[in-house]
């Protein structure tokens, strides 16, 4: 069954690079699906088109109910140099398109806060990211306008990259917040995003994001600019001996409260606001065949806050540890560990009892993962995970997750 399901994802990817990249390409190297890395390594080539298939299959052995679940993503990416193109100096546009089917493996795990970092509620093709990034010669500034996935850069820290389970990616206290979500992953928002770096290892970014999440594929499409208000985020930190940061955000417009209604029965409007820090920092050292050296063993520690009114999240942390190159002759082979929880609201909780189902004070998850690249175009991924869940109710029982995961990139330069 599993390689029947390999085979069809293979298939269905080639299928659709076939009309995107020439066929000389599928003969060719392959590359990063990151246009930005792809950019970095080749010295800034006039434009990079890059793929990214991801295929997982999740097996829930134990939780709200039992089964296996198919889940894929693919990502196509388009970078153009606009200095080189047009003479815009220090300025380039970044285009991503996501295309997302499967199942929905949390269905049967019966998480909050969900177990697969590439599951969507809604089987899409959309147009996830379009911006234009602008770097300024003069001033150590840089501009980001357009559909930005918020996560790239705030609240978010390389070591906790491997990790499948989503609170790893943004901290959940933030990401079940707005209308219907800020400006991650599955759908963005339109944002303003400033960042100064006034030294190599130091900086301060700032955002404005609209209130409403939705992009061109989505149901309803684009939203009306500020229909709702704006995110407003900023994070300052240093790099200096890893990452060490913090930041805050609020929205310029009052939530619904989840639990408190006013004299007509509607809901009480709170301000949604929050911080986090975050920590990550090498322990170890590895040299290279070039003589060079890289990070062998790396460890993080997050942690966030919310008002607890307007989200079901009072606050949450996550930390892990990264190891590259596990064994000898396998520089690709990378392990991971990570644990994360979720500390509930106490109004969700309320909530919850009253309507028949009391829950815990806090849901917590651990993860293992081991990552592997098997040929210059494909990364097999194990991973396996047990979550706490929050629930009390009767015959509730904790998640165990059993995953493995298919990656294949590939990328063309000019």
């Amino acid at each position: 069954m599993i390689f029947s399901i390999m085979k069809y994802s293979y298939v269905k990817f080639l299928r659709i690079l076939r009309d995107v990249f020439p066929a000389t390409c599928l003969l060719g190297g392959f590359g990063s699906a990151n246009p930005a890395m792809a950019r970095e390594q080749a010295g800034d080539p006039l434009f990079v088109l890059s793929a990214e298939y991801a295929a997982d299959i999740v097996t829930v052995a134990q939780g709200a109910n039992d089964g296996t679940r198919f889940v894929d993503l693919l990502t196509v990416a388009g970078e153009l140099d606009l200095d080189k193109a047009a003479g815009w100096n220090g300025a380039r546009m970044v285009a991503q398109v996501l295309a997302g089917t499967g199942g929905r493996p949390n269905d049967l795990a019966g998480t909050l806060q969900g177990v697969n970092n590439i599951e969507v509620s809604k089987n899409r093709v959309k147009l996830y990211q379009f911006y234009l990034d602008q770097q300024f010669a003069q001033a150590p500034v840089s501009l980001r306008l357009g559909f930005v996935d918020l996560n790239e850069e705030f609240y978010s820290n390389d070591a906790a990259g491997l990790l499948v389970a989503p609170a790893f990616g943004i901290g959940s206290e933030l990401s079940a917040t707005g209308p219907n979500g800020p400006s991650i992953f599955p759908s963005t928002a339109l944002t303003a995003r400033v960042r100064i770096e006034p030294s190599k290892t130091v900086y301060a970014q700032f955002a404005v994001v609209n209130a409403e999440a939705g992009v061109l594929g989505d149901r309803g499409g684009v939203h009306s600019l500020f229909r709702n208000g704006a995110l407003l985020i900023g994070e300052a930190g240093t790099t200096r001996f890893g990452k060490l940061a913090a930041g805050v955000w609020t929205y310029t417009e009052r939530q619904d409260d989840i639990r408190l209604i006013d004299s007509g029965g509607d809901p009480l409007r709170k301000r949604a606001r929050g911080a986090y820090a975050l920590f990550e920092m090498p322990f170890a050292r590895q040299a290279g065949p070039d003589g060079e050296t890289s990070d062998k063993v790396t460890g993080f520690l997050r942690a966030g806050i919310s008002d607890g009114n307007t989200t079901p999240f009072k606050g949450g942390w996550q930390a892990g540890v990264l190891v590259n190159g596990v064994f000898p002759g396998r520089p690709d082979s990378q392990l991971s560990i990570g644990a994360n929880q979720a500390f509930l609201a106490r109004k969700y909780r309320l909530n919850g009892a009253d309507a028949g189902d009391p829950q815990r004070g806090a849901e917590t998850g651990l993860e293992i993962t081991y990552s592997d690249k098997v040929a210059p175009w494909l990364t097999i991924q194990p991973d396996a995970q047990y979550v706490w869940t929050a629930s009390k109710a009767p015959g509730a029982r904790d998640a165990v997750i059993l995953g493995i995961r298919f990656t294949i990139t590939q990328s063309r330069e000019w």
